[in-house]
C-alpha cells in the first residue's frame, strides 16, 4: 500500500460509519453523544478528512451497536468496488 491509498481508505471508512449511521437512525449529534465524542470529529470521520484512533473506532462501533471489524468490512467492500485509476 502506498500513502497515496490512504485517503481513499480514510474516506471509505468515513462511508462505512455514515452508512451504518443512517441504518441505526442516528444524527451525527446522537452518535457523537453515544459515542462521547465531539460532532465534529464524528463528522471529520466520516468526510475521511479525521484518522480515528482505535480508542475512537471502537466507541462509534459501541455506539453503533456492532464490531469494528463490521466497519472495516462495509469499507472494504466499498474499496473494492471503486474504479480503479489508471
Amino acid at each position: 500500500m502506498v500513502d497515496s491509498e490512504l485517503p481513499s481508505i480514510s474516506t471509505a471508512f468515513g462511508r462505512a460509519i455514515k452508512l451504518r449511521r443512517v441504518e441505526v437512525g442516528f444524527s451525527q449529534e446522537e452518535l457523537a453523544d453515544k459515542a462521547e465524542l465531539a460532532r465534529s470529529f464524528v463528522s471529520g470521520i466520516e468526510r475521511g478528512a479525521v484518522k480515528a484512533s482505535i480508542l475512537s473506532v471502537w466507541k462509534v462501533a459501541t455506539a453503533l451497536k456492532c464490531k469494528p471489524s463490521e466497519l472495516w468490512l462495509t469499507a472494504e467492500r466499498l474499496i473494492a468496488n471503486e474504479p480503479k485509476q489508471v
